[in-house]
Protein backbone atom coordinates (compact mmCIF):
# COMPACT_ATOMS: atom_id res chain seq x y z
CA UNK A 1 0.00 0.00 0.00
CA UNK A 2 3.02 2.47 0.79
CA UNK A 3 3.75 2.78 -3.13
CA UNK A 4 0.47 2.78 -4.18
CA UNK A 5 -0.75 5.90 -5.64
CA UNK A 6 -4.17 7.35 -4.73
CA UNK A 7 -5.87 5.91 -7.65
CA UNK A 8 -5.25 3.10 -6.12
CA UNK A 9 -6.13 3.02 -3.01
CA UNK A 10 -9.45 1.77 -1.65
CA UNK A 11 -11.80 3.98 0.00
CA UNK A 12 -11.01 3.09 3.79
CA UNK A 13 -7.62 3.24 2.73
CA UNK A 14 -7.82 6.66 1.28
CA UNK A 15 -10.14 8.12 4.13
CA UNK A 16 -7.26 6.98 6.37
CA UNK A 17 -4.94 8.95 4.13
CA UNK A 18 -7.10 11.86 4.41
CA UNK A 19 -7.18 11.54 7.99
CA UNK A 20 -3.27 12.12 8.48
CA UNK A 21 -4.03 14.82 6.58
CA UNK A 22 -6.55 16.62 9.13
CA UNK A 23 -9.40 16.35 7.14
CA UNK A 24 -13.00 14.60 7.46
CA UNK A 25 -13.80 11.26 6.60
CA UNK A 26 -16.65 12.57 3.90
CA UNK A 27 -13.91 14.61 1.85
CA UNK A 28 -12.27 10.73 1.23
CA UNK A 29 -15.63 9.52 -0.22
CA UNK A 30 -16.07 12.96 -2.23
CA UNK A 31 -12.27 12.38 -3.87
CA UNK A 32 -13.18 8.46 -4.45
CA UNK A 33 -16.48 9.56 -6.31
CA UNK A 34 -14.44 11.90 -8.65
CA UNK A 35 -11.54 9.72 -8.90
CA UNK A 36 -13.83 6.59 -9.98
CA UNK A 37 -16.94 7.74 -10.89
CA UNK A 38 -16.77 11.21 -12.58
CA UNK A 39 -13.50 10.45 -13.65
CA UNK A 40 -11.61 13.42 -14.29
CA UNK A 41 -8.37 13.81 -15.03
CA UNK A 42 -7.06 15.91 -12.04
CA UNK A 43 -7.42 17.69 -8.59
CA UNK A 44 -8.67 20.94 -10.49
CA UNK A 45 -11.99 19.64 -11.54
CA UNK A 46 -12.49 18.66 -8.31
CA UNK A 47 -14.08 21.93 -7.46
CA UNK A 48 -16.44 20.91 -4.11
CA UNK A 49 -12.71 20.61 -2.44
CA UNK A 50 -10.99 24.25 -1.04
CA UNK A 51 -7.99 25.39 -3.42
CA UNK A 52 -5.85 24.69 -0.91
CA UNK A 53 -6.51 21.10 -0.28
CA UNK A 54 -6.21 20.59 -4.01
CA UNK A 55 -3.15 21.91 -3.90
CA UNK A 56 -1.69 20.10 -1.05
CA UNK A 57 -3.18 16.93 -2.61
CA UNK A 58 -1.30 17.48 -6.22
CA UNK A 59 1.94 17.87 -4.14
CA UNK A 60 1.17 14.53 -2.27
CA UNK A 61 -0.68 12.66 -4.69
CA UNK A 62 0.29 13.11 -7.94
CA UNK A 63 -2.79 11.84 -10.37
CA UNK A 64 -1.88 8.61 -12.49
CA UNK A 65 -3.81 10.29 -15.64
CA UNK A 66 -2.50 8.01 -19.31
CA UNK A 67 -1.99 10.07 -22.16
CA UNK A 68 -3.52 9.13 -25.83
CA UNK A 69 -1.03 9.04 -27.99
CA UNK A 70 -3.16 7.39 -30.94
CA UNK A 71 -6.55 5.87 -31.33
CA UNK A 72 -7.30 3.64 -34.54
CA UNK A 73 -11.15 3.13 -35.41
CA UNK A 74 -11.97 0.05 -37.72
CA UNK A 75 -14.06 1.32 -40.95
CA UNK A 76 -15.58 -2.20 -41.01
CA UNK A 77 -16.62 -1.93 -37.12
CA UNK A 78 -16.35 0.36 -34.68
CA UNK A 79 -13.51 -1.20 -32.75
CA UNK A 80 -10.97 1.37 -31.59
CA UNK A 81 -7.86 0.78 -30.45
CA UNK A 82 -6.17 2.71 -28.05
CA UNK A 83 -2.27 3.74 -27.15
CA UNK A 84 -1.90 4.86 -23.96
CA UNK A 85 0.90 7.22 -22.60
CA UNK A 86 2.12 6.10 -18.75
CA UNK A 87 3.99 8.60 -16.90
CA UNK A 88 7.23 7.07 -17.32
CA UNK A 89 6.21 7.44 -20.95
CA UNK A 90 6.41 3.54 -21.99
CA UNK A 91 3.09 2.77 -23.75
CA UNK A 92 0.33 0.32 -23.22
CA UNK A 93 -2.62 -0.43 -25.50
CA UNK A 94 -6.42 -1.25 -25.22
CA UNK A 95 -9.50 -1.43 -27.15
CA UNK A 96 -12.70 -0.95 -27.50
CA UNK A 97 -15.52 -3.45 -29.27
CA UNK A 98 -19.17 -2.50 -29.45
CA UNK A 99 -21.35 -5.56 -29.47
CA UNK A 100 -25.31 -5.77 -28.98
CA UNK A 101 -25.38 -6.11 -25.07
CA UNK A 102 -23.08 -2.83 -24.71
CA UNK A 103 -19.14 -1.58 -24.69
CA UNK A 104 -16.43 -4.19 -23.97
CA UNK A 105 -12.94 -3.11 -23.24
CA UNK A 106 -9.97 -5.16 -23.64
CA UNK A 107 -7.30 -3.91 -21.37
CA UNK A 108 -3.14 -4.64 -20.37
CA UNK A 109 -1.84 -5.59 -17.43
CA UNK A 110 1.51 -5.21 -17.75
CA UNK A 111 4.20 -3.40 -20.22
CA UNK A 112 5.38 -6.13 -22.40
CA UNK A 113 5.14 -9.50 -21.19
CA UNK A 114 7.49 -12.69 -20.77
CA UNK A 115 5.25 -15.44 -21.18
CA UNK A 116 6.89 -15.65 -24.92
CA UNK A 117 3.92 -16.93 -26.45
CA UNK A 118 5.11 -17.33 -30.12
CA UNK A 119 1.86 -16.17 -31.99
CA UNK A 120 1.54 -12.91 -30.22
CA UNK A 121 2.98 -9.33 -30.37
CA UNK A 122 3.16 -8.56 -26.97
CA UNK A 123 5.53 -11.14 -25.81
CA UNK A 124 8.54 -9.39 -28.20
CA UNK A 125 10.62 -7.52 -26.28
CA UNK A 126 9.41 -9.21 -22.92
CA UNK A 127 8.35 -7.41 -19.74
CA UNK A 128 8.99 -4.25 -18.85
CA UNK A 129 7.13 -4.26 -15.83
CA UNK A 130 3.60 -4.23 -13.81
CA UNK A 131 0.94 -1.72 -14.49
CA UNK A 132 -0.37 -0.65 -11.07
CA UNK A 133 -4.21 -0.78 -10.26
CA UNK A 134 -4.50 2.87 -11.49
CA UNK A 135 -2.53 2.12 -14.65
CA UNK A 136 -5.27 -0.72 -15.14
CA UNK A 137 -8.45 1.39 -14.52
CA UNK A 138 -7.49 4.42 -16.31
CA UNK A 139 -7.49 2.28 -19.53
CA UNK A 140 -11.12 2.09 -19.27
CA UNK A 141 -11.81 5.78 -17.31
CA UNK A 142 -10.07 7.67 -20.43
CA UNK A 143 -11.86 5.55 -22.92
CA UNK A 144 -15.55 6.08 -21.63
CA UNK A 145 -15.32 9.50 -20.62
CA UNK A 146 -13.26 9.80 -24.82
CA UNK A 147 -16.14 7.73 -25.91
CA UNK A 148 -19.06 9.56 -24.06
CA UNK A 149 -20.44 5.76 -23.61
CA UNK A 150 -20.25 3.22 -20.81
CA UNK A 151 -18.26 0.43 -20.83
CA UNK A 152 -20.53 -2.57 -19.40
CA UNK A 153 -17.79 -5.49 -19.91
CA UNK A 154 -14.17 -5.43 -19.31
CA UNK A 155 -11.39 -8.01 -20.14
CA UNK A 156 -7.94 -8.66 -18.88
CA UNK A 157 -6.66 -9.87 -22.19
CA UNK A 158 -4.20 -7.36 -23.62
CA UNK A 159 -0.77 -7.28 -23.04
CA UNK A 160 0.78 -9.40 -19.96
CA UNK A 161 -0.36 -12.52 -17.76
CA UNK A 162 -2.55 -10.75 -15.56
CA UNK A 163 -1.72 -13.81 -12.52
CA UNK A 164 1.74 -12.63 -12.95
CA UNK A 165 0.55 -9.56 -11.81
CA UNK A 166 -1.49 -10.66 -8.57
CA UNK A 167 -1.82 -8.75 -5.97
CA UNK A 168 -2.43 -5.43 -8.44
CA UNK A 169 -5.02 -7.40 -10.74
CA UNK A 170 -7.03 -8.35 -7.43
CA UNK A 171 -7.21 -4.55 -6.10
CA UNK A 172 -7.70 -3.68 -9.80
CA UNK A 173 -11.44 -6.14 -9.69
CA UNK A 174 -12.56 -4.92 -6.34
CA UNK A 175 -12.27 -1.14 -7.69
CA UNK A 176 -13.80 -1.88 -10.54
CA UNK A 177 -16.35 -3.92 -8.80
CA UNK A 178 -16.84 -1.27 -6.22
CA UNK A 179 -20.56 0.54 -6.32
CA UNK A 180 -18.81 3.71 -5.19
CA UNK A 181 -16.98 3.50 -8.61
CA UNK A 182 -18.04 2.30 -12.05
CA UNK A 183 -19.39 -0.60 -10.41
CA UNK A 184 -19.24 -2.76 -13.30
CA UNK A 185 -20.38 -6.33 -11.87
CA UNK A 186 -17.68 -8.35 -10.95
CA UNK A 187 -20.04 -10.96 -13.26
CA UNK A 188 -18.73 -8.84 -16.21
CA UNK A 189 -14.95 -9.53 -15.58
CA UNK A 190 -13.13 -11.75 -17.27
CA UNK A 191 -9.38 -12.43 -16.99
CA UNK A 192 -7.60 -14.57 -19.17
CA UNK A 193 -4.70 -16.10 -18.05
CA UNK A 194 -1.74 -18.38 -19.72
CA UNK A 195 -2.32 -20.98 -17.00
CA UNK A 196 -0.22 -20.39 -13.76
CA UNK A 197 -1.57 -22.96 -11.56
CA UNK A 198 -0.30 -21.44 -8.28
CA UNK A 199 -2.33 -18.27 -9.37
CA UNK A 200 -5.75 -19.72 -10.51
CA UNK A 201 -5.65 -21.56 -6.73
CA UNK A 202 -5.35 -18.43 -5.57
CA UNK A 203 -7.87 -16.75 -7.49
CA UNK A 204 -9.90 -19.33 -7.09
CA UNK A 205 -10.41 -18.53 -3.02
CA UNK A 206 -10.63 -14.77 -3.28
CA UNK A 207 -14.58 -14.98 -3.87
CA UNK A 208 -14.99 -12.73 -6.74
CA UNK A 209 -17.60 -14.34 -8.94
CA UNK A 210 -15.31 -13.07 -12.65
CA UNK A 211 -15.17 -15.53 -15.53
CA UNK A 212 -11.33 -17.19 -16.03
CA UNK A 213 -10.23 -17.57 -19.55
CA UNK A 214 -7.43 -20.33 -20.10
CA UNK A 215 -5.50 -19.13 -23.16
CA UNK A 216 -4.96 -23.16 -24.06
CA UNK A 217 -4.37 -23.21 -27.98
CA UNK A 218 -3.40 -26.61 -28.35
CA UNK A 219 -4.77 -29.88 -27.47
CA UNK A 220 -1.86 -31.43 -25.84
CA UNK A 221 1.76 -30.40 -23.83
CA UNK A 222 3.84 -31.36 -27.09
CA UNK A 223 1.81 -28.98 -29.60
CA UNK A 224 1.16 -26.26 -26.76
CA UNK A 225 5.31 -26.08 -26.34
CA UNK A 226 5.56 -25.45 -29.49
CA UNK A 227 3.12 -22.33 -28.98
CA UNK A 228 3.56 -21.46 -25.35
CA UNK A 229 6.77 -21.25 -23.74
CA UNK A 230 4.77 -21.78 -20.16
CA UNK A 231 3.88 -25.19 -21.18
CA UNK A 232 7.80 -26.07 -20.77
CA UNK A 233 6.94 -25.06 -17.11
CA UNK A 234 3.70 -26.28 -16.33
CA UNK A 235 2.44 -29.50 -17.69
CA UNK A 236 -1.46 -29.27 -19.67
CA UNK A 237 -2.51 -31.88 -17.28
CA UNK A 238 -1.47 -29.60 -14.23
CA UNK A 239 -2.64 -27.06 -15.21
CA UNK A 240 -5.75 -28.57 -16.07
CA UNK A 241 -6.08 -29.98 -13.07
CA UNK A 242 -5.97 -26.23 -11.44
CA UNK A 243 -8.53 -25.16 -13.45
CA UNK A 244 -11.31 -27.70 -12.14
CA UNK A 245 -10.44 -26.97 -9.34
CA UNK A 246 -11.10 -23.05 -10.01
CA UNK A 247 -14.73 -24.15 -10.98
CA UNK A 248 -15.10 -26.84 -7.97
CA UNK A 249 -14.29 -23.33 -5.28
CA UNK A 250 -16.49 -20.94 -7.75
CA UNK A 251 -19.50 -23.03 -9.79
CA UNK A 252 -17.59 -20.26 -12.71
CA UNK A 253 -18.23 -21.95 -16.50
CA UNK A 254 -14.68 -22.53 -17.80
CA UNK A 255 -13.56 -20.56 -20.60
CA UNK A 256 -11.56 -22.14 -23.15
CA UNK A 257 -9.41 -19.76 -25.47
CA UNK A 258 -7.92 -21.04 -28.97
CA UNK A 259 -6.27 -19.82 -31.50
CA UNK A 260 -6.44 -21.70 -34.77
CA UNK A 261 -2.87 -21.81 -36.80
CA UNK A 262 -2.87 -22.92 -39.95
CA UNK A 263 -1.14 -26.57 -39.85
CA UNK A 264 -0.24 -26.14 -36.71
CA UNK A 265 -3.17 -27.01 -34.25
CA UNK A 266 -6.09 -26.59 -36.44
CA UNK A 267 -6.67 -30.67 -38.08
CA UNK A 268 -9.46 -32.84 -37.88
CA UNK A 269 -7.41 -35.01 -35.37
CA UNK A 270 -6.82 -31.91 -33.67
CA UNK A 271 -10.30 -31.13 -32.54
CA UNK A 272 -11.11 -34.64 -31.61
CA UNK A 273 -8.08 -34.58 -29.36
CA UNK A 274 -9.65 -31.69 -27.78
CA UNK A 275 -13.15 -32.57 -27.18
CA UNK A 276 -11.84 -35.56 -25.13
CA UNK A 277 -9.72 -33.13 -23.35
CA UNK A 278 -12.36 -31.21 -22.02
CA UNK A 279 -15.47 -33.70 -22.38
CA UNK A 280 -17.28 -33.22 -19.21
CA UNK A 281 -16.39 -30.11 -18.34
CA UNK A 282 -18.98 -27.07 -17.55
CA UNK A 283 -17.07 -24.83 -20.16
CA UNK A 284 -17.13 -22.96 -23.48
CA UNK A 285 -14.41 -22.78 -25.92
CA UNK A 286 -13.62 -19.50 -27.68
CA UNK A 287 -11.89 -20.84 -30.96
CA UNK A 288 -9.91 -17.34 -32.25
CA UNK A 289 -8.60 -17.21 -35.63
CA UNK A 290 -4.93 -15.84 -35.24
CA UNK A 291 -4.28 -12.50 -36.38
CA UNK A 292 -0.86 -13.21 -38.65
CA UNK A 293 2.29 -10.73 -37.13
CA UNK A 294 5.31 -9.70 -39.58
CA UNK A 295 7.51 -11.30 -36.91
CA UNK A 296 6.30 -14.76 -37.24
CA UNK A 297 5.42 -17.09 -40.03
CA UNK A 298 2.24 -18.44 -38.24
CA UNK A 299 -0.92 -18.08 -40.38
CA UNK A 300 -4.56 -17.88 -40.33
CA UNK A 301 -6.31 -21.33 -40.57
CA UNK A 302 -8.69 -21.32 -43.89
CA UNK A 303 -12.42 -20.16 -43.12
CA UNK A 304 -13.82 -24.13 -43.66
CA UNK A 305 -11.08 -25.45 -41.52
CA UNK A 306 -12.46 -22.79 -38.63
CA UNK A 307 -15.87 -24.29 -39.10
CA UNK A 308 -15.03 -27.81 -39.88
CA UNK A 309 -13.18 -27.25 -36.46
CA UNK A 310 -16.24 -25.92 -34.23
CA UNK A 311 -18.58 -28.36 -35.84
CA UNK A 312 -16.16 -31.39 -34.76
CA UNK A 313 -16.19 -29.54 -31.04
CA UNK A 314 -20.33 -30.00 -31.34
CA UNK A 315 -20.95 -33.37 -32.37
CA UNK A 316 -19.22 -33.87 -29.10
CA UNK A 317 -21.71 -31.42 -26.74
CA UNK A 318 -18.77 -28.85 -26.96
CA UNK A 319 -20.30 -25.54 -25.97
CA UNK A 320 -18.02 -23.27 -28.65
CA UNK A 321 -17.97 -19.85 -30.47
CA UNK A 322 -15.87 -18.82 -33.48
CA UNK A 323 -14.76 -15.01 -31.88
CA UNK A 324 -16.24 -12.53 -34.14
CA UNK A 325 -13.45 -10.45 -35.94
CA UNK A 326 -12.96 -6.96 -34.77
CA UNK A 327 -10.61 -4.74 -36.13
CA UNK A 328 -8.58 -6.73 -38.22
CA UNK A 329 -7.83 -3.41 -40.23
CA UNK A 330 -6.51 -1.47 -37.33
CA UNK A 331 -4.35 -4.45 -36.24
CA UNK A 332 -6.46 -4.81 -33.37
CA UNK A 333 -4.76 -7.86 -31.95
CA UNK A 334 -2.52 -7.71 -28.31
CA UNK A 335 0.74 -6.03 -28.93
CA UNK A 336 0.64 -4.91 -32.76
CA UNK A 337 -0.05 -1.19 -32.29
CA UNK A 338 2.57 -0.89 -29.47
CA UNK A 339 5.00 -2.80 -31.39
CA UNK A 340 4.81 -0.65 -34.39
CA UNK A 341 4.89 2.82 -32.31
CA UNK A 342 8.29 1.49 -30.28
CA UNK A 343 9.85 0.36 -33.86
CA UNK A 344 9.25 3.57 -35.21
CA UNK A 345 10.54 5.82 -32.15
CA UNK A 346 13.69 3.86 -31.57
CA UNK A 347 14.78 4.12 -34.72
Amino acid sequence: MENLDIKSLYLEELTEKLKEMGQPAFRAKQIFEWLHEKLVENYEEMTNLSKELREKLKKTYPLVTLKVVDALRSRSDETVKYLFQLEDNRVIESVRMKYHHGNSVCISSQVGCRMGCKFCASTIGGKERDLLPSEMLDQIYRIQALSGERVSNVVVMGTGEPLDNYDNLIRFIKLLSDPKGLNISTRNITVSTCGLPEGIRKLAKEGLPITLALSLHAPNNEIRKQLMPIANQYDLQEVLDAFKDYYDLTGRRLTFEYSLVEGVNDEEEHAKELANLIKGLNCHVNLIPVNPIKERNFKKSENKKIQNFKNILEKYRINVTIRREMGADINAACGQLRKSYIDKYSN
